[in-house]
């Protein structure tokens, strides 16, 4: 053992790659070494045995010597990771270089991926191995560094010892702070290249890259969908399993996402946060105020196959190819009548509970659809919107327009069964079958 202590010590000189040296020393080295070798030859041990009983004390007394002699010569030392008073230097003085060099000595056998310590190359091969030796005592989460887990600890103590100096919000982790500190800033250095548009975070850009590329890399096991992130097949699980884990604090109804119950919440607050630039028009959705533009430039893509009528989007579509199937999905519970949109049942659902929600403000007159109010109100104001394209004459509703038009064009569908006699308007045929009924009544007695 003290035999490899001296022989550390005698090459501590010329190994120049743990030696930093000043200018001046280039003319004065031959004096230095000079200097060295006279130190050790007069601290040299005479026999076998005083090496064996001063072991590494010797090498540690050459050491001191040897840093004097430089000390006095600008000679800055930087000692090696190996036996110094039988002790290990934390990090070595070529790893140390290495950082400057960029110097990655150690490959990876299977990716050829390069490291700059030994170290880093044995905590990334569990990459490949899978091996995960730090161990969480709640959860048993495996991680590949220790590091990682003290990270995954905050979660079970609620430890965030990272603070926002403007909002004071606190995080488990420096980049999660770095990340969040971008919101005040401004700052989005993730940009796309294909649209320029910018990004907070890389993983952000990584999502919307898959918008110019198509790729949709998880897919759902139930029915085959895809999608492009892996927090929207969570969201789409939900969709079969029937799990609704957000709840509403004011109304209990509970939803898929965050997302979803955020957008609900508007309901509550009445927060409309999406503005039509053309008639000011507020919305509590993108897509509501989306649908809503297409009312002002009047495009209707989605046309019907059977029909040909055209409808502004996929949902208005699809309802209206039931009345062509025939499909009426929503059933009422308590007289079994159906309907092709939730929104007639609903309607519905009011001529049994009575519900009157929308109110008339004038009169205070309470109607079970809004569109029953809206028609109400033009009683008060005078307005008839309506005009008949014959003769001029404006009506409240568009039912007494139609109505009217049977005027000009001699239409007559409601027909007695009784008699065959037909009629413009329900009501007439409903008071010509009450004065048979009578004049029946009457032959009888």
């Amino acid at each position: 053992m003290n035999w490899k202590c001296r022989k550390n010590v005698e090459q501590l000189l010329p190994e120049r790659l743990h030696i930093k040296e000043e200018p001046e020393m280039l003319s004065e080295e031959s004096e230095t070494e000079a200097d060295f070798d006279s130190t050790r030859k007069n601290r040299k041990m005479s026999d076998s045995s005083k090496n064996t009983e001063m072991g590494c004390k010797a090498s540690e007394t050459r050491i001191s010597s040897f840093q004097q002699i430089c000390s006095k010569k600008k000679v800055q030392i930087k000692m090696r990771s190996e036996c110094v008073g039988g002790k290990k230097a934390s990090l070595s003085v070529a790893s140390k270089l290495r950082i400057h060099t960029g110097e990655k000595p150690f490959k990876c056998d299977v990716c050829s991926k390069c490291f700059t310590h030994k170290v880093g190359l044995k905590i990334h091969m569990r990459t490949h191995t899978g091996e995960k030796p730090f161990k969480c005592d709640v959860c048993s989460k495996c991680f590949t560094q220790h590091p990682t887990l003290k990270q995954h600890m905050r979660i079970h103590t609620g430890e965030k010892p990272f603070k926002c100096d403007i909002c004071s919000k606190c995080f488990t982790k420096t980049s999660c702070l770095k990340q969040h500190m971008r919101i005040h800033t401004g700052e989005k250095p993730f940009k796309c290249d294909i649209c320029s548009k910018c990004f907070t975070k890389t993983f952000c850009l990584k999502v919307h890259m898959r918008t110019h590329t198509g790729e949709k890399p998880f897919k759902c096991d139930v029915c085959s969908k895809c999608f492009t992130h892996k927090v929207g097949l969570e969201v789409h699980m939900r969709t079969h399993t029937g799990e609704k884990p957000f709840k509403c604090d004011i109304c209990s109804k509970c939803f898929i996402s965050t997302f979803n119950l955020k957008v609900h919440m508007r309901t509550h607050t009445g927060e409309k946060p999406f503005k039509c630039d053309i008639c000011s028009k507020c919305f509590i959705k993108t897509s509501c105020l989306k649908r809503h533009m297409i009312i002002h430039t009047g495009e209707k893509l989605f046309k019907c196959d059977v029909c040909s009528r055209c409808f502004i989007s996929t949902f208005n579509l699809k309802v209206h190819m039931r009345t062509h199937t025939g499909e009426k999905p929503f059933k009422c519970d308590i007289c079994s009548k159906r309907f092709i949109k939730t929104s007639y049942l609903k309607q519905h659902m009011r001529i049994h509970t009575g519900e009157k929600p929308f109110k008339c403000d004038i009169c205070r007159k309470c109607f079970n659809k809004m569109s029953n109010l809206q028609e109400h109100m033009r009683i008060h104001t005078g307005e008839k919107p309506f005009k008949c394209d014959v003769c001029s004459k404006h009506f409240g509703t568009s039912s007494h327009l139609k109505v009217h038009m049977r005027i000009h064009t001699g239409e007559k569908p409601f027909k007695c069964d009784v008699c065959s006699k037909c009629f413009a308007r329900k009501d007439y045929l409903q008071s010509h079958e009450r004065i048979s009924l009578d004049s029946t009544s009457v032959t009888v007695s």
